[in-house]
C-alpha cells in the first residue's frame, strides 16, 4: 500500500510532535526549580546500569556455546571492550573497539 503525499506528511508531523512531546514532557513536569521526586532521583541513577545490562543480555541470548564458534568472538569482543574501558575511561572508544573486533572476528576470522 502506497501513501499518498500528503499521508506522508501528516505521518511525519504526527511522529515529530510526539518525540517533541516526549522529550520535553520531564521538563514541563520537572521544572529547573523544584526538586525532583525521590523515586525519579533514584532511577535515574540505577536506570542507565540497569539498561547496559539488560543490552548485554539481549546481544548474548543466542549464543550457542555448544557449536562453533562456541562463543569465541562474543567473549574476545567483551574482553576488547573491558580492557579498552579500563585502559582509556571512554565509552565509544570501548564500543567502537568492541564492535569492529567483533566484526573482524565472525566475517574474517569464524567464517
Amino acid at each position: 500500500m502506497l501513501l499518498t503525499p500528503l499521508e506522508t506528511l501528516i505521518m511525519i508531523l504526527a511522529i515529530a510532535l510526539g518525540t517533541m512531546f516526549t522529550r520535553f514532557l520531564p521538563f514541563l513536569v520537572f521544572p529547573e526549580h523544584k526538586e525532583p521526586p525521590k523515586v525519579i532521583l533514584y532511577l535515574g541513577k540505577v536506570l542507565p546500569a540497569s539498561m547496559m545490562g539488560l543490552l548485554v543480555v539481549y546481544c548474548l541470548k543466542d549464543v550457542s556455546l555448544t557449536q562453533t564458534p562456541y562463543g569465541v568472538p562474543e567473549i574476545l569482543a567483551i574482553l576488547c571492550i573491558v580492557l579498552l574501558h579500563k585502559w582509556k575511561g571512554n565509552v565509544l572508544l570501548s564500543i567502537l573497539g568492541g564492535t569492529v573486533l567483533y566484526m573482524i572476528l565472525v566475517q574474517l576470522v569464524f567464517i
